[in-house]
């Protein structure tokens, strides 16, 4: 699949991005380490930061996604989802999991309510209920029957779930329904396109703009947001 940049935003370097969400205009950005973690909205044009929730010191945020007026963003080891108000971002509820968090997105179901699809850092993909967090099903990721593992953030984009895969520079496009990989993306031109790679860390977080069809794609301590468009080959 072909990755071609439309252009750029600016990004929080200080921002470990673990989660990335674009909704009616507005970046929701959940981001990571302990001690440091924090759930946010961001201003796309700017970058700045409109709302800023520090998470409790022993939590280490993860995947994000917004379901309806609630945020859920998972954390790493501490088998938590927490659960915010969108527009306040006050705490409203948190869900138990067993095992890590890593990415989180929705895709929409047969019923009226979308079915969340989470990563763990595994070649697994778990479905859960939007309402009570329980799993309702999982499939394993194959390229070419090989499991791909270290899946990461995740952004539901129609029937196909896209994937970072943690260490590289690489996207992988997911039918759910199989978990084959229909697509991949190599991203590692974005890297040259940032005014300084000093002090960054991993490709992490895509959002998308079902308006325009746009992607954005960060990474963790990056200065530079990119609006992007993924095409299949011809």
């Amino acid at each position: 699949m072909t990755l071609t940049v439309l252009g750029s935003l600016p990004h929080d370097p200080l921002a470990f991005t673990q989660g990335l969400v674009l909704r009616d205009g507005l970046f929701y950005e959940s981001t990571g380490l302990y001690n440091r973690s924090s759930m946010r909205i961001v201003d796309p044009a700017t970058g700045g930061v409109l709302l800023f929730r520090p998470l409790d010191g022993r939590f280490f945020g993860e995947g994000l996604e917004l379901v309806g007026d609630r945020l859920i963003q998972l954390t790493w080891k501490e088998e938590t989802a927490l659960v915010w108000d969108a527009e306040t971002l006050e705490p409203i509820n948190a869900f138990s999991y067993e095992g890590e968090g890593w990415g989180l997105c929705a895709k929409q179901s047969s019923s009226p309510d979308p079915i969340l699809v989470m990563s763990d850092g595994s070649s697994w993909l778990t479905f859960r209920d939007p309402d009570t967090f329980e799993i309702v099903g999982e499939v394993e990721v194959l390229i070419e029957g090989v499991p791909i593992s270290n899946l990461n953030e995740l952004e539901c984009v129609g029937d196909l779930v896209y994937a970072n895969v943690w260490m590289t520079d690489l996207i992988v496009v997911i039918n759910p329904t199989t978990g084959q990989v229909v697509g991949r993306v190599d991203a590692s031109s974005l890297r040259g396109l940032l005014p300084s790679t000093e002090g960054i860390d991993v490709l992490n977080g895509i959002a998308y703009d079902p308006e325009t069809g746009s992607f954005y794609l960060t990474g963790k301590f990056w200065p530079t947001l990119f609006e992007v468009t993924i095409t299949p080959p011809a």
